[in-house]
């Protein structure tokens, strides 16, 4: 049986994928690791004392899993990156995949120090900074590292029963956006180059195709719909909405080539920039039998709040 936990980590993603067998566990695979605060300081605290919002981290303890086959990093924004020292905590990790993984012996970034960079290039430092201080900060947690270069549709073994495709977006994005970290790195600071790069961020972002005893699972990452367009696509079962929702997370056309069954969408309720979008939500409801939310999203007249620590679903 594979079963996959949609964390509710508040604002962010962080997905759990496990394969398990007689009750054992055979394998288990972590997609992001949410945010580096459960209350972002620049939206709204959630004021129903029912929230359940919890850091990966967290969730893996009480799940009982100490141990990660793979741990996979879509991209660096803090909502995805931000809860990777609460990970390796956690659980120690097998197969770190990522686009891009910072150079040994990295120095912090001092995103905040006296750089003259606008406050966007130093957010992108601060998220990349975060993700390389966390894996100096817990070191032997992480048996390998795996940069995808992006070139290609890459498919992935995990189990006997369970395969993977890699999926990247443009492939030109992805030594350009090794130039512009290593650069940073090495203390260079172009601000042209960091804040046009930050506009890039979430296009670059990884997914991943699931193949299951027949089923097929899409994890969207927070590749806008655009970047599907010229994809070949063909229906899934259970998708992840991509960027939380928003009004560019996706469209009709991708979603008539989907055809899920299921979507869930990770966000954080009460989000004061309209993820996720009513006009989405609108057509999610249209075109997908079955929806869910990680956190307790309120809509009048298209979503009601439900308060849980996941979305939990398992695939036979």
């Amino acid at each position: 049986m594979l079963v996959l936990d949609f964390i509710n980590v508040g604002n962010g993603d962080s997905i759990l994928v496990r394969e398990l067998e007689g009750g054992a566990l055979r394998f288990s695979m972590l997609v992001d690791c949410g945010h580096d605060n459960l209350i972002r300081d620049d939206h709204p605290a959630p004021t129903d004392p029912r929230s359940r919002r919890i850091y990966a981290g967290d969730f893996l303890k009480k799940a009982g899993v100490d141990r990660l086959d793979v741990l996979l990093a879509t991209h660096y924004h803090r909502d995805h990156i931000g809860g990777l020292g609460r990970v390796l905590e956690a659980a120690a990790v097998g197969q770190f995949i990522a686009s891009y993984i910072p150079p040994e012996g990295n120095s912090p970034l001092d995103p905040d120090g006296d750089n003259g960079l606008p406050k966007a290039a130093r957010n992108l430092l601060r998220c990349v900074d975060m993700y390389a201080r966390a894996l100096r900060e817990h070191p032997g947690r992480v048996e390998e590292f795996i940069e995808f270069p992006g070139e290609e549709v890459v498919r992935l073994q995990l189990t006997e029963d369970l395969s993977m495709d890699l999926i990247a977006g443009e492939p030109a994005l992805y030594p350009r956006q090794k130039a512009i970290y290593d650069a940073a790195f090495r203390g260079e600071r172009n601000a042209f180059d960091l804040m046009r790069w930050t506009k890039s961020m979430n296009i670059s972002s990884l997914r991943q195709r699931l193949y299951y005893h027949g089923k097929e699972i899409v994890l969207g990452g927070d590749a806008y719909g655009v970047v599907w367009d010229n994809d070949t696509l063909s229906p899934c079962d259970i998708l992840k909405v991509p960027h939380h929702a928003s009004l560019a997370s996706i469209n009709r056309k991708v979603l008539s080539r989907l055809t899920p069954r299921t979507a869930v969408v990770c966000v954080a309720a009460g989000r004061p920039d309209e993820r996720p979008h009513p006009c989405i939500i609108s057509l999610l409801r249209e075109c997908v039998p079955e929806l869910h939310f990680t956190d307790a999203v309120d809509i009048p007249g298209l979503v009601e709040p439900v308060f849980h620590e996941s979305v939990h679903i398992e695939v036979d």
